[in-house]
């Protein structure tokens, strides 16, 4: 699963990346957790123009009831994500990009009940895009709230040796695929999801005071000298 990332390099780096026209000031993030909002990039069939837009992390598909369903669907499965109820809608119609530049995996600490986080990002420590879904949910109120869930695909050989799952990165390539509202055939899709070439990524041992979600700081995401 994807459980916890981080969202530091923003501003330019991003409208260049991502070829957006304008960028907010984003502060920047080094411990995002579920229910915390999150930048993404979407297109929708009435605004064609990418935009940046903050959403909640952890789907509340249209037809919920309540939205508490969102901290069991912070993740969404590729190999299933076109048919199960919860997600299927939202793959065909309303894909999102969800930036980041590093995620968070734990790996058993043999002889500590506390489990020790590694970091995950590029060798250039670039951004990039995970591969999202999103939704519109109202509630009795009539308040909206605006929703994402992060896919997950088989482990590369990195990432296998801490967890048996990663988030779904995308190749620039399928970006503008990836967003089209008006591409519907999920076989086309699917084939963007697959686990990402090793050679761009590392990895290393990080702090465990990203365990606690209120730790959010730079030192989060800093290599930890043995």
């Amino acid at each position: 699963m994807c459980g916890r990332f981080s969202q530091s390099k923003l501003g330019n780096a991003i409208a260049q990346i991502f070829q957006l026209t304008e960028v907010p000031y984003l502060i920047p993030r080094y411990n995002i957790a579920p229910t915390q909002s999150v930048a993404t990039i979407l297109r929708t069939v009435e605004q064609d123009e990418k935009q940046l837009r903050m959403l909640h992390w952890g789907l509340i598909p249209s037809w919920a009831t309540d939205a508490k369903i969102a901290v069991k669907l912070i993740n969404a499965r590729a190999e299933t994500v076109s048919i199960k109820s919860a997600f299927r809608s939202a793959f065909r119609q309303r894909r999102c990009l969800v930036l980041a530049d590093g995620f968070y995996e734990w790996q058993q600490d043999d002889g500590n009940r506390i489990k020790q986080p590694f970091y995950f990002r590029f060798n250039d420590e670039h951004p990039f895009a995970l591969a999202g879904l999103w939704e519109s949910w109202q509630d009795v109120t009539g308040k909206i709230i605006e929703s994402c869930t992060i896919l997950t695909t088989e482990a590369n050989e990195l990432v296998r040796s801490i967890h048996h799952r990663m988030p779904v990165i995308l190749n620039p390539n399928d970006y503008d695929l990836w967003l089209d509202p008006g591409v519907k055939k999920t076989e086309f899709l699917q084939d963007l999801l697959h686990p990402y070439p090793i050679q761009n990524m590392i990895s290393y041992p990080v702090t465990k005071a990203v365990n606690k979600v209120s730790n959010d700081s730079i030192s989060c995401v800093e290599r930890l000298e043995c």
